[in-house]
């Protein structure tokens, strides 16, 4: 299904396996820091999932969590769900839709614990397509490369026009062609302006 560039097994392994696991102590973190009495259900959405990476592999590795995989494309969406079905996974959904539209939708805007992304897109556009899908009080964590800084300074006023607030830029256990990889975290510190997420395609177009 063409879903992947990497074809061997060992490669893929480490480069989306291991990789994906690599942002379990950075979730673990923002879990343990949610008000048990507000955040009874963890619930986890991986926004453009692609071949249900991470999310499939988080789901697997925390199975109390409830996981959602939001992909734009059909044919992830179906690899998803027959990789869900032949692992037997009973806490993990599939949303098949652009980011913006889920953004905008009342099942799934401002309804999720944490939102994640490990897709290659510049902060200032993921910004726009996850923060509106997390509760206040929770977290939005992005996959970056090494020294991810320049690009951290240039999305803060879109993160805080979002509703969001920057906590900090952590190294993770996995290795990029250039070095450690790390993690963006922010923290949903207020509701996102209902304006947010625009129309499909304007959050690349036009990055605030």
């Amino acid at each position: 299904m063409n879903l992947t560039a990497v074809n061997d097994r060992k490669e893929a392994y480490i480069r989306h396996i291991e990789d994906s696991l690599s942002l379990l102590p950075a979730l673990d973190a923002c879990v343990a820091a949610q008000a048990s009495d507000r955040h009874p259900t963890i619930s986890i959405i991986d926004v453009g999932s692609g071949a249900g990476l991470p999310g499939i592999v988080l789901a697997v590795a925390r199975p109390e969590w409830q996981v959602t995989l939001l992909d734009s494309l059909k044919k992830r969406c179906t690899f998803n769900e027959a990789a869900v079905e032949a692992t037997g996974l009973k806490n993990v959904k599939i949303e098949w839709g652009r980011a913006e539209d889920a953004g905008q939708d009342p099942r799934l805007r401002e309804q999720h614990t944490i939102a994640v992304a490990r897709a290659v897109a510049e902060l200032r556009q993921l910004a726009e397509l996850c923060l509106p899908l997390v509760s206040v009080g929770g977290y939005w964590i992005a996959a970056k490369g090494t020294n991810p800084q320049a690009e951290v300074e240039a999305a803060e006023n879109a993160i805080k026009e979002l509703g969001g607030k920057l906590m900090e830029v952590q190294e993770v256990d996995s290795d990029g062609p250039d070095g450690k990889r790390c993690v963006v975290i922010v923290k949903k510190a207020g509701f996102t302006n209902k304006k947010y997420p625009r129309k499909p395609g304007v959050p690349k177009k036009q990055p605030l």
